[in-house]
């Protein structure tokens, strides 16, 4: 029998000192996610397209790309039980000379969601913040 694994979902929000459409590229482009996060990235920018972050920790695929305004990918971190993948979503809206980053991400594995949260923060948010100082 199939053991069940419980999932959760996380929510942030960020404010980032950046036009939506710079920190959607940061994002996207693997040089410059490389760059702001110090680990190697491989992004095929579009519809469909596979990715790696991380020196290999993170991948998944692009399931809607809105330039500017949204991404919607699959997730999966490589230390996760086999087949288990989440889905992050990040909406990008301009808040005066800033982007708000709306994050979700449904069907994390319940054993891994304090690790994943701190993990976005740390990993992705502060980065992001300092990238654009």
């Amino acid at each position: 029998m199939e053991e069940k694994i419980n999932m959760k979902i996380i929510s942030q929000e960020v404010i980032i000192a950046a036009k939506p459409k710079e920190v959607y590229d940061a994002f996207m482009d693997e040089k410059q996610h490389t760059k702001f996060t110090g680990a190697r990235a491989k992004i095929e920018n579009v519809v469909g397209g596979k990715f790696e972050v991380w020196d290999g920790y993170a991948s998944g695929k692009n399931i809607e790309l809105k330039d500017g305004e949204k991404i919607v990918q699959s997730w999966r971190a490589s230390d996760w039980p086999e087949g288990v993948e989440s889905e992050i979503t990040i909406e990008l809206i301009a808040e005066n000379e800033n982007a708000k980053l709306v994050f979700h991400q449904k069907n994390v594995p319940d054993d891994f969601v304090e690790d994943v949260k701190q993990g976005w923060e740390y990993f992705y948010w502060e980065p992001l913040q300092e990238y654009f100082e």
